[in-house]
């Protein structure tokens, strides 16, 4: 078993030897737009799997097809000439799946165009189901103090006062006792 470096470097070179040699030595019609993509050796370096994809319709990657599978053994003849050792792998094509995976993420994103769209054509003549800001402010907060007061003017619901002094008596019974162990923070 080849060094999984080496092995690693053999198919990069026969990836460039193939490429060249299907570049300016396959004479073939048929042959259209190729272009190897990777290339995978097994580890005693006996077997090679040529990625390639073709540029075109499903009838020019169909003919490319035919083409290589035609012209395999003058590749399999060029690559072991290019690279010098001792067995020359045995190779095979096999058509990328990179154009088919591409083309159903192009569908992905424009779907999710579409639904994107949708939902900014919803939002634009939405309107809240109460109001725009739902949060209290302190403005309201006193205008609500004085609501709670009766019509003869007293205010509270028992009439003892007002909510300031029972809210300023909280706040004074949650401050800690200012002593000799605890300052008063300004």
């Amino acid at each position: 078993m080849a060094d999984p470096a080496r092995a690693r470097k053999v198919a990069d070179r026969i990836k460039v030897i193939a490429a060249e040699t299907i570049k300016h030595r396959i004479k073939d019609e048929r042959l259209g737009f190729v272009t190897i993509t990777d290339v995978r050796v097994t580890g005693d370096l006996q077997h090679a799997s040529i990625f390639y994809t073709v540029f075109g319709t499903d009838e020019e990657r169909a003919a490319s097809a035919a083409a290589l599978a035609d012209n395999t053994g003058r590749i399999r003849s060029a690559v072991g000439k290019g690279l010098g050792i001792r067995l020359t792998p045995s190779i095979e094509f096999i058509p990328d799946a990179i154009p088919e995976g591409a083309a159903h993420l192009e569908e992905l994103l424009a779907k999710t165009k579409a639904r994107d769209a949708e939902l900014a054509a919803a939002a634009a003549g939405a309107q809240y189901a109460g109001e725009s800001d739902p949060y209290r402010h302190e403005d309201e907060l006193d205008e609500a103090a004085g609501d709670f007061s009766d019509a003869d003017g007293s205010s509270g619901s028992n009439g003892s006062g007002s909510n300031e002094s029972a809210v300023a008596s909280s706040q004074a019974a949650a401050q800690p006792a200012a002593g000799p162990g605890n300052q008063a923070q300004a």
